[in-house]
């Protein structure tokens, strides 16, 4: 198994990645029908948003990049790509860029209401659907991951990495709203619901190395548990 990358046998793969893929779009869908709302975004997305204003680049375009630039993190900590990882980082992006400038663009509290309830409806299958896959961690997820196993928790190293986000996106002029506490407060239970439901399990030999102090080996699989109480991994 590479350093670097960690791919399950390829008939696990085969049965897993419709999943993936789906969660991916699922999820995808409901940023963008928040990003269309204008309500308030998720931390990333404000921090997508920022940049893409200042930039004129794509908001979906910018989640890509930065997914990247996120991913590049992950070489001192020593962590280790999966499939889903990549497509984490590339197919969220293409789709909201797709989907963004094919949706309505209400100017009432109404529909802009409707865009943000059903957008943060879809968030919860489509993580779970993802997450559940197990064929590998989102970028930010193994930046959290990496760093939490040299000593803080994953909480809390996850809280800090999303307040970081969502400060410099408020900075850039990311769009903090109502949409941001209720993304924050539903996403959560919401993914929980789901998850129990659509988790595969891990692929047979990718199940969590841990010492007898809870501490994961050295070398662990890519699948380490995500935080899904935030998204946008």
């Amino acid at each position: 198994m590479s350093r670097l990358f960690a791919i399950p046998p390829w008939a696990e793969v085969r049965r897993r990645l419709p999943r993936l893929v789906a969660g991916l779009v699922i999820f995808a869908i409901g940023l963008s029908l928040i990003v269309r709302a204008d309500l308030g975004l998720d931390p990333w997305d404000v921090l997508h948003q920022g940049v893409s204003d200042r930039t004129g680049i794509p908001i979906g375009t910018v989640s890509v990049l930065i997914s990247f630039l996120v991913m590049l993190g992950w070489i001192p900590l020593r962590q280790r790509l999966g499939l889903g990882t990549v497509l984490n980082a590339v197919l969220i992006g293409v789709v909201m860029d797709l989907v963004i400038p094919r949706l309505p663009d209400p100017v009432t509290a109404g529909p802009r209401w409707a865009l943000l309830v059903v957008g943060l409806a879809l968030c919860g299958p489509g993580i779970g659907m993802y997450i559940g896959a197990r064929l590998g961690p989102g970028p930010r997820d193994g930046i959290m991951t990496g760093i939490a196993e040299r000593g803080p928790s994953i909480r809390l190293v996850r809280t800090g990495i999303e307040l970081v986000a969502l400060g410099i996106g408020w900075l850039l002029g990311g769009t903090i709203g109502i949409g941001t506490v209720l993304f924050a407060v539903t996403v959560g239970p919401n993914t929980q619901f789901w998850l129990e439901r659509l988790d595969l399990g891990f692929p047979p030999g990718f199940e969590p190395v841990a010492h007898p102090d809870g501490h994961h080996a050295d070398d662990p699989p890519p699948d380490v548990e995500p935080d899904f109480t935030i998204a946008g991994s």
